[in-house]
């Protein structure tokens, strides 16, 4: 017996197959693949994850050298009394002028003289007269040859009398430069040192250098002061101890493991 099939039903079968051959073919190749495809959204995500695996060590090293100090700045001031304010001025000035030639004559230079305070100011009595004016110049002198600065400061103290006094000296380090490479080599062997204690630790191989920082250190406090002030300076050089002085050098490193 014959059959026939209308046109509608043929549609919808061939249809029904189309979409079972997709599907099949689908299922087949996502089982076959088994990985995701450059770019794709799979294959991005395990690069996060492969990269953020990888671990750092961060470290921070100090380097530290001692130097001699080789300059001396000296603060001075001179002070004069007078009843008018003219006359403490003039007096001031006149002592403040053998105190500069004197340095100038034992070699030091007109450039490392510098005027660095001034006040002008009456003095008054229980009633609130005044009774006079005082006047107060203080300088700055900087010393290059440390072997004569005790004699230098000597003899300007003897120039300007007893209205004169040494108010503070500091020592400094001018050259710098070698001492500071030396400290920078330092800092960082140790933190070197420290990131290869860590690893071995952790029992994981120590990483390439990934970034180098410089740690701010404070400028080297220095201390030391000549009072000179009330009575006459002795004819002897003033004795300059220069004694070392510390820089140091700090640096943070961090490792790749």
């Amino acid at each position: 017996m014959a059959i026939s099939t209308s046109p509608r039903y043929l549609a919808a079968a061939t249809g029904v197959a189309a979409a079972a051959l997709l599907i099949g073919a689908f299922t087949i190749g996502t089982h076959e693949g088994g990985s995701a495809s450059p770019g794709t959204p799979a294959a991005d995500a395990a690069t996060l994850a492969a990269s953020q695996s990888a671990g750092r060590i961060t470290v921070t090293g100090t380097g530290t050298v001692t130097g001699v100090p080789n300059q001396l700045v000296v603060s001075m001031t001179v002070s004069a009394t007078s009843y008018g304010v003219t006359s403490a001025l003039d007096q001031a000035n006149a002592t403040v002028r053998k105190v500069t030639t004197t340095l100038r004559d034992r070699g030091v230079a007109r450039a490392d003289i510098q005027t660095s305070d001034l006040n002008v100011s009456p003095n008054y009595n229980s009633s609130g007269v005044v009774t006079s004016y005082g006047v107060t110049e203080s300088l700055t002198a900087t010393l290059n040859q440390l072997r004569h600065a005790g004699a230098q400061i000597g003899a300007a103290v003897r120039a300007g009398g007893n209205a004169v006094s040494v108010d503070d000296v500091a020592l400094n380090l001018t050259s710098t430069g070698p001492l500071m490479a030396s400290a920078r080599g330092r800092a960082v062997a140790n933190a070197h040192a420290q990131a290869e204690q860590f690893a071995r630790a952790l029992g994981e191989p120590l990483g390439p250098v990934i970034s180098v920082t410089p740690v701010h250190q404070p400028a080297p406090v220095l201390y030391g002061g000549v009072n000179a002030a009330g009575t006459a300076a002795p004819r002897a050089a003033v004795p300059v101890s220069p004694g070392t002085q510390q820089l140091s050098v700090s640096v943070t490193v961090v490792y790749g493991t």
